[in-house]
């Protein structure tokens, strides 16, 4: 059922949008099913916007009407702490996520902090620009955390919408890309995407891996990714929720292997990546739907009925 709400009208420091389309992710799933709790409810999910600003409110500055813009899952931060200062503001205590804090982009009208807005790259359609804003983003900060440098042999555990943007990435950096996941779906279109090896870890190879990111929410895979690692590797978990991570052997991490969490993304990280994905022309699988169709996305990204990522169409 969709609920119908009035028009919001920007409060000072904020846009009106008019929303095109939105990407469902993972972290909405988990939202709508309870994994992680809003802070108060009822709350509008969403957080891969793509749209048009409609009205201004007071003191904004730096956009205008008519101008498309992307809404990414960071929706603000208060500027003043040490993190934000150091420019981790994805670690800012007093961070504020779109579809969480405040009403996202499942709907035809949202508001955005005008700060923290995306210029989204002209050649980049409404329904491909959605699954940068998150999947994207995430996907290249994992990259960065994960320390891969050109022509090394990295990991992705998991082939959902995010691993299928970061392929394209470590394929543009030169490097040997070994995808690990039990859907035979996914293993097909990771190869299509130029994977060197697909399977799953009851399969055995040989060569270690140099770097290695984790997709899944999945706490039990982290052993089993570090014994694939080379000593000095480093794995990064991209993960807001994760099963609890089993006891192991301290030989797993011992020679400075580096296991690294990624939280959240920086506006930076949004201004580079999509000026990468312009560059390099990154491509998103979607599969449309309208909005309302929105159960109906969640319930086959729940149980991977497509590759790539879901985008709802809202207006044209």
């Amino acid at each position: 059922m969709v609920s119908q709400l009035r028009r919001p009208r920007p409060a000072a420091g904020q846009v009106c949008l008019r929303v095109f389309a939105c990407g469902v992710c993972h972290t909405d799933l988990h939202i709508v099913e309870g994994d992680i709790h809003p802070p108060k409810l009822p709350v509008t999910p969403g957080h891969q916007v793509v749209g048009v600003i409609e009205s201004i409110g007071r003191e904004v500055i730096g956009v205008h009407i008519g101008d498309r813009v992307g809404v990414p899952w960071l929706y603000n931060t208060c500027g003043n702490c040490d993190f934000c200062k150091r420019g981790e503001e994805n670690l800012c205590p007093k961070a504020h996520f779109t579809g969480f804090h405040f009403n996202g982009g499942f709907c035809e009208y949202m508001l955005a902090d005008a700060r923290y807005l995306l210029p989204l790259p002209e050649k980049i359609s409404n329904e491909q620009a959605a699954p940068l804003l998150c999947a994207g983003i995430i996907g290249y900060r994992s990259l960065q955390k994960a320390d891969l440098q050109p022509g090394e042999r990295l990991g992705l555990v998991g082939f959902g919408a995010s691993a299928h943007l970061a392929i394209q990435i470590g394929r543009y950096w030169g490097c040997e890309i070994y995808v690990y996941t039990r859907s035979k779906e996914h293993q097909k279109h990771a190869e299509e995407m130029g994977a060197t090896w697909t399977g799953y870890f009851d399969e055995k190879r040989q060569k270690p891996l140099d770097r290695a990111v984790i997709f899944a929410p999945a706490g039990d895979l982290v052993p089993r990714v570090l014994e694939r690692l080379r000593p000095g590797g480093t794995l990064a978990i991209n993960a807001i929720h994760m099963s609890p991570i089993p006891a192991m052997e301290y030989h797993l991490i011992y020679g400075e292997r580096t296991i690294r969490s990624v939280a959240n993304a920086t506006y930076r990280d949004g201004v580079d990546f999509l000026q990468l994905a312009e560059k390099i022309n990154i491509r998103s699988d979607v599969s449309l739907y309208s909005l309302e169709e929105a159960n109906r996305a969640l319930f086959d990204l729940k149980h991977s009925r497509f590759n790539g990522e879901a985008v709802l169409v809202i207006h044209q």
